[in-house]
């Protein structure tokens, strides 16, 4: 196992109010228009050091409104007069990456900003042409990114004022060590990095060490995560085969707007997607075995409301942010109980009331109370009457 520390953080300035950051008056609308009212704790906290322009390192999970952490203090710093790339976001997948660009334009509508997504399995002449145009931010994947920037040289950072790394962790286990040290070579020696990560393993530490002068630390402890508004539920079964006809009374009794199903294996998704739709329910599935321009179509249609229920994989609970969620269901318990907040922060993300629905037999009922002290939550017996 690496080795992980706890940051410990050095920032005593808190921000209760979005008005107390003194924004621009086309961000703070974009703000209040995508449905926040108060900042959340890593906000209250990070935002404001990287518009001040200090290197910053926020340890923080999912689900506790990060995302907006560094696209607000982004759209505040970048010069909307000039048409070049003064802001470059990372992150390890296509769908994280693509989410980032979609909180990046809501907030940045009424300062029409250009934000480009640059990720890998989509047509390299539209990036070439998006890029040439000009845009303001870049949110991508390393490798597509490093592409643009070394190979085709389209994508030009020597004015690059911001760069993010968002989910650092998960992108050095992921195998993009080398990519994101090349891509570092590339900006420029005084631009301004802040990274974003749930654990700190050495191999952070070291770039925090090699590529961030005096940054500013801060940590979100999981107590502080954004469990509240969502209410928490098990439903105790005696086998495995219980689980598909509890899941037909739910779909059965509940009106929802929308609902995610989580399962454990791409196999399961393809299984239990087929038996609801051969009972006649309306679900769309999504996993990574799948093309990129299917589940593309898919996390639209969930997005629009043309599809209701989703069924996916843990790969996705880190990609998916849909304000509509109001049910997600663990059809089965993640195997890891950090991917628990990443699955049921969908549903109640940035003060956003939902509702978590844990399938749980007896063999996984010691892993579901481990779960619940873990948060420091409460998960009580599904009520009759819901």
């Amino acid at each position: 196992m690496p080795t992980e520390v706890e940051l410990e953080s050095n920032i005593s300035e808190v921000a209760m109010t979005f008005e107390k950051l003194q924004l621009k008056d086309g961000l703070l609308r974009g703000i209040y228009a995508y449905g926040f009212e108060k900042p959340s704790a890593i906000q209250q906290r990070g935002i404001k050091p990287i518009i001040d322009g200090f290197d910053t390192i926020g340890q923080a999970q999912s689900g506790t409104g990060k995302t907006a952490t560094f696209a607000i203090a982004a759209l505040q710093k970048i010069d909307l007069e000039k048409a070049y790339c003064q802001a470059l976001i990372l992150a390890p997948t296509r769908e994280l990456a693509q989410q980032i660009q979609k909180v990046v334009n809501a907030l940045g509508d009424y300062l029409k900003v250009r934000c480009h997504a640059c990720v890998g399995g989509t047509d390299v002449r539209e990036d070439i042409q998006k890029l040439r145009e000009g845009v303001h931010i870049v949110v991508g994947t390393p490798g597509r990114c490093l592409d643009m920037m070394s190979n085709r040289k389209v994508l030009d950072v020597s004015k690059l004022s911001l760069f993010v790394l968002d989910e650092a962790d998960e992108m050095l286990s992921r195998g993009f060590k080398t990519q994101i040290y090349d891509i570092f070579k590339c900006l420029p020696s005084d631009v301004q990095v802040a990274l974003f990560s749930a654990t700190m393993p050495n191999e952070i530490l070291e770039l925090t060490k090699k590529f961030m002068r005096d940054p500013k630390r801060i940590l979100v402890k999981k107590d502080e995560l954004t469990l509240e508004g969502i209410r928490q539920f098990y439903v105790l079964l005696e086998t495995e085969d219980e689980k598909y006809d509890t899941l037909a009374d739910l779909y059965e009794s509940i009106e929802i707007q929308a609902c995610i199903i989580y399962v454990n294996h791409r196999r399961k998704v393809d299984e239990l997607a087929a038996r609801m739709i051969s009972d006649q329910h309306t679900v769309s599935k999504m996993h990574g075995d799948m093309p990129q321009a299917d589940r593309e179509v898919i996390m639209k249609e969930f997005r629009s409301g043309s599809s209701r229920v989703l069924i996916t994989t843990d790969l996705l609970a880190r990609g998916i942010d849909v304000q509509q969620v109001s049910l997600v269901v663990n059809y089965d318990l993640p195997a890891s109980f950090e991917n628990y907040i990443h699955r049921i922060g969908r549903s109640g993300r940035f003060g956003r009331k939902g509702v978590a629905i844990n399938f749980v037999t007896k063999p996984d009922f010691e892993h579901l109370r481990f779960i619940e002290s873990y948060y420091n939550t409460q998960i009580e017996p599904l009520p009759a009457e819901i």
